[in-house]
């Protein structure tokens, strides 16, 4: 049996805010409503399952999505448009800059939650082409 992640619970203090946050940054379809989730798919068939917190303090996490070149343009040109903070490192020291790690190309930002999220376009590890 193949095993793969299938889905993940996101704590959000606004599912709605999270994951229409998401969805639109992301260029994904709108989120759909699953029991006492909202769920957004990506490519690989993982499924983001946005929850309120309820009151409870949000542990963020970290979120890291590996995505084409193309993709990453697109997305990060949202990030601008939005005016969102965005950092080259996880520590937030670089602000307004991108890495270039492994030849490719990444950025870390946050979450209307606090989450940090990131775009890569060359998986960590990878060898230079």
């Amino acid at each position: 049996m193949t095993i793969k992640l299938n889905h993940t619970i996101v704590h959000s203090n606004d599912k709605r805010a999270a994951a229409e946050f998401f969805a639109g940054l992301f260029g994904l379809p709108a989120p759909v409503p699953f029991g006492p989730f909202l769920d957004v798919e990506v490519a690989n068939e993982v499924t983001l399952a946005f929850m309120d917190a309820d009151g409870m303090e949000v542990q963020t996490q970290h979120y890291a999505f590996l995505v084409s070149d193309a993709e990453f343009d697109q997305i990060f040109g949202r990030i601008k448009q939005r005016g969102l903070a965005y950092w080259a490192d996880p520590g937030k020291s670089q602000k307004g800059r991108i890495n270039r790690h492994y030849g490719g190309r990444g950025v870390y930002f946050e979450d209307p939650s606090g989450h940090l999220l990131e775009i890569i376009t060359k998986p960590y590890g990878s060898e230079l082409p």
